[in-house]
């Protein structure tokens, strides 16, 4: 037998730990990509990878780490594939998915669908999480120099694009 944790012990467990931080996970996902389609995507590779590694993770503990680092690596995978570049759908037919509801800052949603994947992933493990930057390192893989300039950069490219948004400083220009 490959694993001597029955499907009884896990299925119970697993579907309680599904309905209480599947949105969570939905819209850290959402605020990684910035598209309701993708970020269901992602958050069912996270959930079927941890349903496999249940029976460790339920010794082991801390879940929602194991599934936040499932998360941000199937987002980079996702983002290397070349076929992921094309985009179903017919330029002013097809409407995008909306956004999730409580989310309607269409310009702070601008704003971070500007940065760049790995600024991005880094502003939502810190900030929406809450990760220390030790933490967000670990969960991306990369040292903690680099999420404390990844971040950084970030925040000010968020600050610029958000105080140009209030300001209209892009109408402005644009005359």
């Amino acid at each position: 037998m490959f694993d001597s944790f029955r499907h009884e012990d896990r299925d119970g467990p697993f579907v309680e730990y599904v309905a209480a931080r599947r949105a969570v996970l939905y819209r850290t996902a959402y605020l990684i990509c910035g598209d309701a389609h993708r970020a269901d995507d992602l958050v069912q590779v996270a959930l079927a990878k941890a349903y496999v590694a249940w029976p460790r993770l339920a010794r082991v503990g801390n879940v929602d780490a194991y599934v936040r680092r499932i998360l941000v690596n199937a987002h980079v995978d996702e983002t290397r594939r070349g076929w992921r570049r094309e985009r179903p759908g017919l330029p002013e037919i097809d409407e995008p998915a909306p956004v999730p509801r409580g989310e309607d800052n269409e310009e702070l949603w601008a704003a971070l669908r500007a940065l760049a994947p790995g600024q991005r992933r880094a502003v939502v493990l810190r900030h929406y999480w809450g990760l220390s930057v030790e933490e967000t390192a670990a969960d991306l893989g990369v040292s903690p120099g680099t999420v404390k300039s990844q971040t950084s950069d970030a925040l000010a490219r968020l600050r610029r694009a958000l105080s140009e948004a209030g300001t209209g400083a892009d109408h402005d220009r644009a005359r």
